[in-house]
Protein backbone atom coordinates (compact mmCIF):
# COMPACT_ATOMS: atom_id res chain seq x y z
CA UNK A 1 0.00 0.00 0.00
CA UNK A 2 1.13 3.51 -0.82
CA UNK A 3 -0.35 6.48 1.02
CA UNK A 4 -0.34 10.07 -0.23
CA UNK A 5 -1.15 12.99 2.04
CA UNK A 6 -1.52 16.43 0.48
CA UNK A 7 -1.44 19.80 2.20
CA UNK A 8 -1.02 23.49 1.47
CA UNK A 9 -4.16 24.46 -0.43
CA UNK A 10 -6.34 27.39 0.47
CA UNK A 11 -7.65 30.79 -0.55
CA UNK A 12 -5.23 33.33 -1.98
CA UNK A 13 -5.60 36.64 -3.78
CA UNK A 14 -4.60 37.02 -7.44
CA UNK A 15 -0.85 37.50 -7.71
CA UNK A 16 -0.24 35.61 -4.50
CA UNK A 17 1.65 32.39 -3.80
CA UNK A 18 0.98 28.99 -2.32
CA UNK A 19 3.10 25.90 -1.74
CA UNK A 20 1.55 22.46 -2.00
CA UNK A 21 3.09 19.38 -0.42
CA UNK A 22 2.44 15.68 -0.95
CA UNK A 23 3.97 13.09 1.34
CA UNK A 24 4.21 9.57 -0.06
CA UNK A 25 4.85 6.65 2.26
CA UNK A 26 4.21 2.93 2.53
CA UNK A 27 5.48 -0.08 0.63
CA UNK A 28 7.54 1.87 -1.90
CA UNK A 29 10.51 0.21 -3.58
CA UNK A 30 11.20 3.05 -5.96
CA UNK A 31 9.43 5.97 -7.59
CA UNK A 32 9.56 6.70 -11.31
CA UNK A 33 7.46 9.84 -11.59
CA UNK A 34 5.68 12.23 -9.24
CA UNK A 35 3.30 14.85 -10.47
CA UNK A 36 0.57 17.38 -9.80
CA UNK A 37 -2.70 17.47 -11.69
CA UNK A 38 -5.65 19.77 -11.28
CA UNK A 39 -9.32 19.71 -12.08
CA UNK A 40 -11.41 22.83 -12.25
CA UNK A 41 -15.17 22.69 -11.88
CA UNK A 42 -16.73 21.33 -15.06
CA UNK A 43 -13.38 20.64 -16.72
CA UNK A 44 -11.18 17.61 -17.27
CA UNK A 45 -8.22 16.83 -15.05
CA UNK A 46 -5.01 18.24 -16.53
CA UNK A 47 -1.31 17.91 -15.88
CA UNK A 48 0.22 20.80 -13.97
CA UNK A 49 3.76 19.52 -13.55
CA UNK A 50 5.67 16.27 -13.15
CA UNK A 51 9.17 15.25 -12.16
CA UNK A 52 11.04 12.02 -12.80
CA UNK A 53 13.42 10.16 -10.50
CA UNK A 54 16.29 11.72 -12.46
CA UNK A 55 15.00 15.22 -11.71
CA UNK A 56 13.61 16.00 -15.14
CA UNK A 57 10.61 18.32 -14.83
CA UNK A 58 7.73 18.79 -17.23
CA UNK A 59 5.19 21.62 -17.01
CA UNK A 60 1.78 22.28 -18.45
CA UNK A 61 1.68 25.22 -20.87
CA UNK A 62 -0.70 27.29 -18.76
CA UNK A 63 1.62 27.48 -15.75
CA UNK A 64 5.10 27.64 -17.27
CA UNK A 65 7.27 30.23 -15.61
CA UNK A 66 4.94 30.60 -12.62
CA UNK A 67 5.03 27.20 -10.89
CA UNK A 68 8.00 25.07 -9.83
CA UNK A 69 7.94 21.38 -8.94
CA UNK A 70 10.49 19.72 -6.67
CA UNK A 71 10.86 16.64 -4.55
CA UNK A 72 12.80 15.37 -1.57
CA UNK A 73 13.40 12.09 0.19
CA UNK A 74 13.91 11.39 3.88
CA UNK A 75 14.41 7.67 4.42
CA UNK A 76 11.12 6.00 3.56
CA UNK A 77 9.16 9.20 3.01
CA UNK A 78 9.09 10.90 -0.35
CA UNK A 79 7.73 14.43 -0.52
CA UNK A 80 6.58 16.31 -3.59
CA UNK A 81 6.23 20.10 -3.65
CA UNK A 82 4.58 22.59 -5.96
CA UNK A 83 5.51 26.24 -5.50
CA UNK A 84 2.84 28.34 -7.14
CA UNK A 85 3.56 32.02 -7.78
CA UNK A 86 1.67 34.77 -9.60
CA UNK A 87 -1.56 32.89 -9.10
CA UNK A 88 -4.52 33.72 -11.32
CA UNK A 89 -8.24 33.10 -10.86
CA UNK A 90 -8.03 30.48 -13.61
CA UNK A 91 -5.66 28.47 -11.39
CA UNK A 92 -8.61 27.75 -9.12
CA UNK A 93 -9.07 23.99 -9.00
CA UNK A 94 -8.66 20.87 -6.90
CA UNK A 95 -5.00 19.85 -7.09
CA UNK A 96 -4.13 16.16 -6.98
CA UNK A 97 -0.81 14.49 -6.29
CA UNK A 98 0.11 11.44 -8.37
CA UNK A 99 2.96 9.00 -7.75
CA UNK A 100 3.99 6.11 -9.99
CA UNK A 101 6.58 3.51 -9.18
CA UNK A 102 7.28 0.00 -8.00
CA UNK A 103 6.11 -1.40 -4.69
CA UNK A 104 8.09 -3.53 -2.32
CA UNK A 105 5.76 -6.39 -3.21
CA UNK A 106 7.19 -6.39 -6.73
CA UNK A 107 4.32 -4.84 -8.63
CA UNK A 108 3.85 -1.33 -9.95
CA UNK A 109 1.61 1.30 -8.43
CA UNK A 110 -0.10 4.46 -9.64
CA UNK A 111 -1.47 6.31 -6.61
CA UNK A 112 -3.50 9.50 -6.22
CA UNK A 113 -3.90 11.84 -3.31
CA UNK A 114 -7.27 12.98 -2.00
CA UNK A 115 -6.95 16.42 -3.55
CA UNK A 116 -6.52 19.88 -2.08
CA UNK A 117 -8.58 22.91 -3.04
CA UNK A 118 -6.82 26.01 -4.34
CA UNK A 119 -9.00 29.08 -4.77
CA UNK A 120 -7.64 32.29 -6.27
CA UNK A 121 -10.01 35.16 -5.69
CA UNK A 122 -10.08 38.73 -4.45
Amino acid sequence: QVQLVESGGGLVQPGGSLRLSCAASGSIFNINTMGWYRQAFGKQRELVASITNTGRANYGDSIKGRFAISSSRDNAKHTLFLQMNSLKPEDTAVYYCNVQGRGSWGGSFDSWGQGTQVTVSS
